[in-house]
């Protein structure tokens, strides 16, 4: 019997296959799998629960709120105005924005890394680990409101992810296998838009506003699209009769 931490590449492969309903793992999943599984390794040594690494990354998504904050001057941070963006040294703050959020986006695939490779996988820290992937998508979008976005993107963007996951968790639950499609709005998008945005912000904040509004806009039409598709693949996928 392997020791916890000790599967193999193949057969971590293989469990996050069965976890994800049966999805193939592509060569580039297999590359993230080998380097997150390289990662969870130690944790699983040291009898980290995947529980603890999922809350751990729901903070590191909630904590980017303060550097964006700070950023778009809400708290008055370091000559920041309530109410309209931080000038000088304060703006930069937005460049810890994408840090905060990568490094909860590396927990968010950790946590399932540690379930697997300590056979600690139960379908309570599924349920756990989605409420906070949600929780953490809202976050993102947040941020990008607090560096200056505009609140309707921000709000469609929120409303049709969620409406995104709700349907495909739905159509599940009604018996179709794994994902239905892999769509234009995935959490990895949703994460890298709002990084990538809230850097720009950081890099220029003179139109932090600019970048910020640009990012929500991308992500709501990213889920707009990838609503769409999965819509498409859900009706494809129970055309049968109940």
């Amino acid at each position: 019997m392997q020791e916890p931490g000790r599967t193999s590449s193949a057969e971590h492969a293989r469990r996050w296959s069965q976890a994800h309903g049966g999805v193939h793992a592509s060569p580039l999943v297999r590359w993230w799998l080998g380097g997150v599984r390289r990662a969870a390794t130690p944790l699983v040594s040291a009898g980290v629960s995947p529980s603890a690494v999922t809350l751990a990354g729901l903070a590191l998504s909630l904590l980017a709120l303060v550097p964006a904050a700070a950023a778009g001057g809400a708290w008055g941070f370091a000559g920041g105005l309530v109410g309209g963006p931080a000038e000088g040294p304060a703006a930069r703050w937005a460049l810890a924005v994408p840090v905060l959020l990568g490094a909860a986006a590396l927990a968010d695939g950790l946590d399932g890394a540690v379930a697997v490779l300590g056979g600690t996988a139960s379908r309570g820290g599924a349920v756990l680990d989605a409420v906070c992937d949600r929780v953490s998508d809202a976050a993102g979008l947040a941020a990008l409101w607090l560096l200056g976005a505009p609140v309707l993107p921000v709000l469609l963007a929120a409303g049709l992810g969620q409406v995104h996951e709700y349907a495909r968790a739905r159509a599940q639950a009604e018996g179709m296998t794994g994902p239905g499609a892999v769509t234009a709005s995935e959490r990895p998008t949703r994460v890298l838009v709002a990084a990538m945005f809230a850097l720009a912000c950081g890099v220029h904040p003179q139109d932090a506003g600019t970048w910020a509004a640009t990012g929500a806009w991308v992500a709501a039409a990213a889920a707009l699209v990838g609503l769409a598709q999965l819509l498409v693949a859900v009706r494809r996928g129970l055309s049968g009769p109940r």
